[in-house]
């Protein structure tokens, strides 16, 4: 299987194991800065050149082998399992991606049909009963990640863990799992860990959200898309994500963290 989904900084300062949806666009921006003194003028997943990445084939000797020795600083970034679907949902489903098109091509128009989901006009600006069709949403990402159908769940919604594991699994152990909700915190602690050809200043890095704009605005609090049965299909697919990254379960309106990251605990339990 490799290190699918990990990025290393060419200059072997650090490696990074990519989640979808948690800051991963920054992180890779901050990356390839601290190995080349200015930003990848563009999204920096379609970086070619750079940032070693597993994707790309000349990449793949130089991450084994790193990962393997435990040759650098590792980590990676989590995210509240709430905020994160709901991320998701606005983005990938009701959004235009940025080539002008839907995400995945006919993945909407099967949604509309097989579970009635509403998603707005293609300006994003047609409303819709917005709470309603996310707890749609939440069935569909239900039946790809439990019974793989209609489809193969995506990587935007599937589970954190999944992403974390595999890194564990080939032989990589992690340094530091840092949260999205306190980002300049952890990753302070990162880059205080390993030296850079170039210093980054955290306080002047912008935030690279590549998907804002994509969709239509969330136009309620976070909480108010979590009925009682909504809370129980995202325990029921996020249970492992709440219990190793310390996330609330009980109160979708808290997005912070209740307790520390046991790494201990997730090399155990994600390395089988």
């Amino acid at each position: 299987m490799g290190f699918p989904g990990t990025w290393m900084t060419e200059s072997e300062s650090v490696v990074y194991r990519v989640v979808p949806k948690c800051a991963c666009s920054t992180i890779g921006q901050i990356m390839f800065y601290s190995d080349h003194g200015t930003f990848f003028d563009g999204d920096i997943h379609d970086a070619k050149a750079g940032l070693h990445k597993w994707a790309l084939d000349h990449s793949q000797e130089p991450i084994t082998r790193n990962v393997q020795n435990n040759s650098s600083y590792s980590f990676t970034c989590v995210r509240n399992p709430y905020t994160r679907i709901l991320s998701s949902f606005f983005d990938k489903i009701c959004g235009i991606q940025r080539n002008g098109k839907r995400y995945r091509g006919n993945l909407v128009p099967l949604l509309i049909q097989k579970y009635g989901i509403e998603v707005g006009g293609d300006d994003g600006k047609q409303e819709f009963d917005q709470i309603a069709s996310f707890r749609r949403f939440l069935l569909f990402t239900r039946d790809t990640i439990r019974w793989r159908r209609p489809m193969d769940p995506d990587i935007h919604w599937s589970g954190m863990s999944g992403h974390v594991s595999t890194f564990i699994a080939n032989g990589g152990k992690y340094d530091k799992i840092i949260w999205t909700e306190s980002f300049n915190e952890g990753m302070r602690e990162v880059l205080d860990a390993i030296e850079t050809p170039h210093a980054i200043d955290l306080a002047e890095i912008p935030r690279f959200n590549e998907s804002e704009g994509h969709g239509p605005k969330r136009a309620h609090p976070v909480e108010d898309y979590f009925d009682d049965l909504s809370m129980h299909l995202v325990y029921e697919i996020y249970k492992r994500d709440f219990n190793l990254f310390k996330y609330d379960f009980e109160n979708p309106g808290n997005k912070m963290p209740v307790g520390e990251i046991d790494l201990d605990e997730v090399h155990a339990k994600l390395g089988d």
